[in-house]
């Protein structure tokens, strides 16, 4: 049977049915799983049977979950975890060693600069950011200890955009791993995986879940890498629940058609915000204004749920505009079916660094909106009421 278009893969894709033949895939809400007997147990410890063996390891409803996520996404291999910086931290943890060093993107998710700054410096592990306008730097930033290359594309919260094949070039010429936040993206607007990266990690409490209810994470692609993903990950716990993978797989189903309007209603609020007085800038990845348009419209098939733009007056301009809101929710999160607006200056990015806020593109008056799913038209009237009263 040929491949079938992606809609299908995330609905058909399921545990394989009980002896009760149900429709909709069941919860398993298990710690462990019996044996026949003790070859049985033998075998499948020694890993000569595939099958569940505990739940930290893996669990139907996980596996599922994965399965979807592996189609999606073109990958050979993946395993799930209880949040997105749980797949980040071990998907890291498991490629790196002490002396090791990381090339990355200097416009990383602030929990992620975090762990390169604060923490794999007690374990003598390196970062070199590269600028986002700066790419052509990538190479000189190489040294003999490099591992990978680490980016988001579309970056949080700048909404900047890399070119996937120009890395992959890169790491190809040089003999290093590209891992790539797809989080922003989905599955289903862009597949990394397609212009080369090895590695592919998603926040799944975002666009994934889409309705803020669960926390996972995920990392998908080399069969030989995950793997190694795997059995660091059976010793150190950090696997997702069988709950919130039952949730996450039912969530998949509705992920294109969800993502779809997301994207239509992202699109016109940065359109409407381009002529705004009180607007200084606007970044949206299929706005032909984005400086990265053509890479964005090559790799991605529609521009995404997040719009950035900056407010006039600084940080007191973003701090009045938040408070001037009215309906859409001030949140840390994204990807939800409710508008979220976010102020990352005095939030998520008030602990970092001047430079590295600069080097992301973090002004002091930006604001990264999430677009959800309710009318447009309300969503633009809740923003330019919010704006009118900025002096």
């Amino acid at each position: 049977m040929s491949k079938k278009q992606f809609e299908t893969e995330a609905i058909r894709t399921q545990s394989e049915t009980t002896q009760f033949s149900e429709h909709s895939v069941p919860l398993y809400l298990t710690s462990g799983f019996v044996f026949d007997d003790a070859e049985e147990m033998r075998a499948s410890f020694a890993e000569e049977k595939q099958r569940d063996l505990y739940s930290r390891y893996s669990n139907p409803n996980v596996n599922e979950f994965v399965d979807k996520v592996c189609l999606m996404e073109g990958a050979e291999a993946g395993f799930a975890f209880a949040s997105g910086m749980a797949a980040v931290f071990s998907t890291f943890a498991t490629l790196l060693d002490a002396g090791d060093h990381v090339v990355s993107c200097s416009s990383v998710f602030g929990a992620t600069h975090g762990l390169f700054t604060k923490y794999f410096p007690k374990w003598n592990i390196e970062c070199s950011y590269f600028n986002i306008d700066e790419v052509e730097t990538i190479e000189n930033l190489i040294q003999p200890n490099t591992k990978f290359i680490y980016a988001e594309t579309p970056t949080n919260p700048g909404v900047d955009v890399l070119d996937l094949e120009f890395l992959s070039t890169i790491c190809k010429k040089h003999g290093l791993l590209l891992v790539i936040d797809n989080c922003f993206a989905t599955p289903y607007l862009q597949n990394p995986i397609k212009f080369g990266a090895d590695l592919v990690i998603h926040s799944a409490t975002k666009l994934m879940d889409g309705q803020g209810r669960v926390l996972g994470g995920i990392t998908v692609g080399k069969k030989e890498l995950i793997r190694e993903i795997y059995l660091f990950s059976r010793l150190t716990g950090p696997s997702m629940s069988a709950f919130n993978a039952w949730v996450l797989s039912k969530s998949l189903e509705t992920l294109a058609v969800r993502v779809d309007r997301h994207c239509e209603n992202a699109l016109k609020l940065a359109e409407y915000l381009e002529s705004h007085p009180k607007v200084k800038w606007v970044k949206y990845p299929f706005l032909k204004s984005h400086p990265k348009h053509d890479i964005a419209k090559k790799q991605m098939r529609l521009g995404g749920s997040i719009v950035a733009f900056e407010v006039k007056g600084g940080l007191e301009g973003g701090r009045a505009f938040f408070d001037a809101i009215k309906m859409c929710s001030l949140s840390a999160n994204l990807g939800d079916t409710r508008t979220i607006v976010t102020h990352p200056a005095s939030t998520t990015h008030a602990k970092v660094e001047a430079d590295v806020k600069a080097a992301a593109g973090i002004t002091d008056g930006m604001v990264r909106c999430s677009l959800g799913l309710e009318h447009i038209d309300d969503i633009i009237s809740d923003i330019e009421q919010a704006l009118k009263k900025l002096s």
